[in-house]
């Protein structure tokens, strides 16, 4: 066996989807069993951790995101019937959701103006460009969605990817501190609160600390998805003329 086969086995491997799919489920699983271990401390988030430690492999093998995306695309179809198996809890919660459907709907329409409102505000005072600015009005809106808006207002879709992964991210990590700051001990709000906020990770967050957190997060992230559509372009005329 030659000196070159380690290498020649890594590209013969590098090539294959399964790979990629397979780096993926172990180093969440691995972050995911740190995170447990710690009580699912804020700062333990998996999904953060997994992101960093597989960007860092990515760049340490040279190996471009559109071949790592070749297998983790496998995962990434996942998300819409995970989405979906959020009706189970939400049906199970149904009179709950249903006594709480006044205060949910004013939470929304506030929460999604403050969120488009305070990035293009923000993102103003600092100087940023206009294409960034309309790229981060939809941030706290689950990411295939706010790809979609950011192209209707002529932004660039794959800024505002990023930056609604670092939105989803940090709203994770400070949702439950904040919450026991503030002392909001109803899980209905602080849950609602996650997803509106932090879309899928906010949502996820959620059902680890509680079920019903995580019922009234799943429908916080798909309103805001759909009230967001709509304002942030309207938001984005009067703000920006």
């Amino acid at each position: 066996m030659t000196s070159s086969s380690p290498f020649s086995l890594w590209v013969y491997l590098s090539q294959s989807p399964l790979l990629w799919l397979t780096v993926t489920l172990v180093v969440y699983a691995f972050t995911d069993a740190i995170s447990l271990r710690t009580r699912r401390h804020p700062l333990a988030n998996p999904v953060l951790h997994a992101m960093w430690i597989i960007a860092a492999f990515l760049l340490l093998t040279g190996t471009p995101y559109t071949a790592y995306f070749a297998g983790a695309q496998f995962v990434h179809f996942l998300l819409g019937p995970a989405t979906v198996a959020l009706a189970v809890p939400l049906y199970q919660n149904r009179k709950l959701v249903a006594q709480a459907i006044l205060p949910m709907l004013a939470a929304l329409i506030v929460g999604a103006i403050t969120a488009i409102v305070s990035a293009v505000w923000l993102a103003e005072a600092f100087g940023l460009p206009r294409e960034v600015l309309l790229s981060l009005a939809p941030k706290s809106v689950t990411a295939g969605v706010a790809m979609g808006i950011s192209e209707s207002l002529h932004a660039d879709p794959s800024l505002t990817a990023v930056a609604v992964v670092f939105t989803g991210i940090i709203g994770a990590i400070i949702v439950t501190p904040l919450m026991n700051r503030t002392g909001i001990t109803d899980f209905r709000a602080r849950g609602f609160a996650a997803g509106l906020a932090a879309h899928g990770i906010g949502t996820a967050r959620a059902f680890q600390v509680d079920q019903l957190a995580g019922t009234f997060s799943g429908i916080a992230m798909a309103l805001n998805a759909l009230v967001t559509s709509f304002l942030a372009p309207l938001a984005v005329t009067l703000l920006l003329r």
